[in-house]
């Protein structure tokens, strides 16, 4: 659940701070199917399944990373309008991470030890971008997604052929990151500055490049 406008400082405070721990642990309801449920279930070559488990536990760390981007442009965006988009986002975004960690577990993997670092990163970077006012906050959504789309292709590229259940998952992902990023852009997002995008993309590549060992 993300903060309510109505809420005082502290219950916001509170109300925060055990989301960011569900997060962080791992917590999370789907209020979907997950799309995997249904694919067959085959055995992976050891190979296979490592490589599986390092790029589904990068795709659990951006929605973690996703819950604290949305969370912190909730809490601190300008209008009810803006604020219920967030809200909205990071409720099909919480499912994403259920069917993630739910993949992973199924692969014998587990989430990044370092999720509580990505959090608090998103979280800083959220609160920038919130404070810059919403139409700079949805262009921040929409070149995130742009670029969260990309490390879906390329994923859907990397998984091995026969892993149908994270391929599924990953495709479902991919259509709604796309979904996000239009929203945005329909609702008056300003482009990202260069310079800024180029910021995104260096982080990105440090956080995919590790998360998928650690």
């Amino acid at each position: 659940m993300v903060a309510n406008s109505s809420r005082n400082p502290l219950d916001n405070l509170i109300v925060g701070f055990d989301k960011a721990l569900r997060v962080i642990a791992g917590v999370a309801t789907a209020t979907r199917p997950n799309p995997g449920a249904h694919a067959p279930d085959v055995n992976l070559e050891a190979a296979d399944q490592r490589r599986s488990a390092g790029l589904m536990r990068v795709n659990h760390v951006g929605e973690v990373c996703a819950q604290a981007l949305y969370d912190a442009q909730a809490r601190f965006a300008k209008t009810d309008a803006m604020r219920a988009q967030f809200e909205q986002a990071g409720r099909e975004e919480e499912d994403h991470l259920a069917w993630t960690a739910q993949r992973l577990a199924e692969l014998g993997s587990q989430p990044s030890m370092l999720n509580v670092l990505w959090y608090a990163g998103a979280y800083a970077m959220g609160t920038v971008a919130a404070h810059l006012g919403d139409a700079r906050s949805l262009g921040f959504v929409v070149e995130t997604e742009r670029q969260v789309e990309a490390h879906l292709d390329s994923h859907l590229v990397s998984l091995p052929a026969h892993d149908s259940k994270s391929r599924a998952i990953v495709e479902q992902m991919r259509v709604d990151e796309a979904a996000h990023g239009a929203a945005a852009q329909a609702l008056g997002a300003i482009e990202v500055p260069a310079p800024a995008r180029a910021a995104m993309t260096a982080m990105a590549k440090v956080m995919t490049t590790t998360a998928y060992y650690i």
